[in-house]
């Protein structure tokens, strides 16, 4: 069976959200997916949750871009899909897949961000991610990227990065070529209900900041943790 897309999953101790992801996966469409889950050393059930539902596990150092980076590596397919393991797709994620990968110019495709949360605050976060990547083109992990493996190679991939690899990787993609997605990339809300609606987003635009500014990711991680 030829692979469409190899889904690059990367994981630490992502036990209570990762089922929920992977079979948001699953469903009515014809698109035939090979899924690789990175764990970084999970101390939960993180590794039996994913090879109970069909994905093949890598132990990977820790760092989301490194694990990421070998995810990528470990399949064939003309595709990649890379999801973090506390999002799960919406209905229909297949089909605005499949729009942009019939598009014969190489691109690269974003879910709409939206969080499991009823709170007002996410909706002006969600409003906020929306204008950030139509006017910057700087949608964040947590958005789901898809990418054809020929334009990620050309790029050089994600970096080693303990912080901050997908503004690095999309920045290289380029605004230009990164295109929004019909479907909705519904990831936690649990970092922000603990950090706080505002506390997180200002953390995070913090970061941001700095990384443009051109501290290292090392520095920026040591200062926020």
């Amino acid at each position: 069976m030829t692979t469409d897309i190899d889904v690059v999953i990367p994981t630490l101790n992502a036990a209570r959200s990762l089922a929920h992801t992977l079979e948001s996966l699953r469903g009515d469409h014809d698109l035939k997916l090979s899924i690789t889950v990175c764990d970084g050393g999970s101390r939960d059930d993180t590794a039996s949750i994913a090879r109970q539902a069909g994905a093949a596990v890598l132990e990977i150092e820790p760092g989301r871009g490194k694990q990421l980076a070998a995810g990528a590596m470990a399949g064939g397919a003309p595709w990649l899909l890379f999801l973090h393991a506390d999002t799960r797709l919406s209905a229909g994620w297949a089909a605005a897949a499949r729009q942009l990968m019939a598009r014969p110019a190489r691109k690269a495709g974003y879910f709409r961000l939206r969080f499991d949360s009823a709170d007002p605050r996410a909706r002006r976060i969600e409003r906020l991610a929306a204008w950030r990547c139509r006017t910057f083109g700087l949608p964040y992990g947590d958005q789901g990227l898809l990418i054809e493996r020929a334009f990620y190679q050309q790029l050089g991939g994600f970096h080693a990065l303990p912080l901050m690899e997908d503004v690095d990787f999309v920045r290289r993609i380029g605004r230009r070529n990164l295109l929004p997605l019909d479907a909705d990339a519904i990831t936690s809300a649990a970092r922000y209900e603990r950090d706080g609606w505002l506390a997180r987003p200002m953390r995070n635009l913090g970061c941001l900041a700095l990384y443009f500014a051109g501290l290292p990711p090392t520095v920026i991680r040591r200062l926020y943790g």
